[in-house]
């Protein structure tokens, strides 16, 4: 395990270099400035995604759609991820996360619009779509379809699996000392009790979870941020003067280059938003909608609240306490950053971020299998769904004991091998979409 760790570590080191990052973020850039700052109408894409559903065509309301895709992406990336960031990247690693779901909101609308577009309907009356479609039938090319199926097969039992079953029970581990095992088992089971209901049990959950587990969540960093008011404004200005400086900061963990900030803040905003990855555009395929600008528009909006908020605001958490208290966090792993800081608040700091974490982590793992079941219904009918839930359940476990280095490296590597395929289909595709 560890030879295959190491090979594993020493690839992400290269292909997460320079090119990808370019490549990555000029796409995001690129569809900014094509669709003439789309951003500027999310307040619209907000409105759309929680007003009544349309009478257009579509199984799922607008809202079910945008939860969906928040439970997929509102994952440990939201709180580990951005932890494992700073601690990589330094503090600058922070704002190039910012970054990309500020400029990524621009890929997702793209991604989502195709999604839409070219859906389509099955004899049962359901409708299908995603950068599989987008790709066969856009450019018509079979072979891509099939390999980012493939794909994303392996990222629902990676992102979207093994690192969220893994933080849950290193989280309730670590607090209450629940062995591992019994925690595996129970979150597969919990879980598998959930995604056996298909798209209809999935959206129903997600619908009541998401909202919950968010607004929990932000009404604790703020009360932290409360706490640390006079460390905001040396917070905002460390993050981004370590953002361009070409030597560390502050030294020991928390310190790097400009190449190291970029190259983890834009992993781990790709990680959380997963603009770029082309999920977004699978949910989104099912929204009962008119036109595909009104649902790019909702689907856009589930970047700004992942990205442009919730991993702000933990950063932003994170970084206060490192300047207030910065013999809370000497000696501390990668993923513990967030939990120095969760404990500034008295008798019940840790346990609000581990429910926090949990229900994050959860929330994912149903998210993320209607991603899979989707992908497995392109390749092998519906036929196929069955013996994927119980593979993806059974994932769930194995997934929860294994190392988070390893499992972090891991989907680093599936994610960037997954861009490609739906990259290529948005930039040759351009000329489809509409602002």
């Amino acid at each position: 395990m560890n030879n295959l760790f190491d090979i594993i570590k020493n690839f992400n080191s290269v292909i997460w270099n320079w090119p990808m990052l370019i490549f990555l973020f000029g796409t995001h850039l690129f569809f900014t400035f094509y669709l003439k700052f789309i951003q500027k109408k999310i307040g619209k894409g907000i409105k759309l995604s929680i007003a009544p559903s349309e009478s257009g065509e579509g199984d799922a309301s607008s809202f079910a759609t945008l939860t969906t895709t928040l439970a997929a992406t509102l994952g440990t990336g939201n709180i580990i991820g951005v932890s494992t960031a700073v601690a990589l990247g330094g503090p600058g690693a922070i704002f190039w996360c910012w970054l990309t779901g500020v400029f990524g909101m621009a890929t997702t609308y793209a991604e989502c619009y195709l999604g839409v577009l070219y859906r389509k309907k099955t004899k049962d009356g359901t409708y299908l779509g995603g950068p599989m479609y987008t790709l066969e039938q856009g450019l018509h090319s079979k072979g891509l379809a099939v390999l980012y199926c493939l794909l994303t097969l392996l990222a629902s039992y990676g992102i979207g699996c093994s690192t969220q079953s893994n933080a849950v029970t290193e989280t309730a581990s670590h607090l209450w000392g629940v062995s591992p095992y019994v925690i595996g088992f129970l979150t597969a089971f919990v879980t598998g009790l959930v995604i056996v209901g298909g798209l209809k049990s999935i959206g129903n959950i997600c619908m009541r979870l998401v909202p919950a587990m968010g607004g929990f969540y932000i009404l604790a960093c703020i009360l932290l941020l409360i706490m640390n008011i006079q460390y905001i404004l040396p917070a905002f200005t460390l993050i981004f003067r370590s953002a361009f400086l070409p030597q560390a900061v502050m030294g020991g963990f928390i310190g790097s280059t400009i190449k190291t900030a970029a190259r983890y803040g834009i992993a781990r905003g790709l990680f959380t938003n997963e603009a770029g990855l082309g999920t977004a555009a699978i949910a989104a395929a099912s929204g009962k909608t008119k036109s595909p600008k009104d649902q790019a528009l909702i689907s856009m909006s589930a970047t700004f609240w992942d990205t442009v908020i919730m991993c702000a605001i933990t950063g932003l958490v994170i970084v206060t306490n490192i300047i207030g208290n910065p013999e809370s966090v000497e000696g501390l792993s990668s993923g513990e950053l967030t939990t120095a800081a969760f404990k500034q608040i008295p008798i019940i700091g840790e346990n609000m971020l581990g429910i926090s974490i949990i229900a994050f982590a959860i929330a994912t793992l149903i998210g993320w299998s209607y991603f899979g079941e989707k992908a497995v219904e392109y390749l092998f009918g519906k036929n196929g769904i069955g013996t994927y839930r119980v593979c993806y359940i059974i994932m769930i476990f194995v997934g929860s004991i294994l190392s988070l280095e390893f499992v972090w490296e891991l989907s680093d590597l599936i994610n960037a091998f997954m861009i490609m395929p739906n990259i290529l289909s948005l930039l040759l595709l351009h000329r489809k979409i509409k602002e």
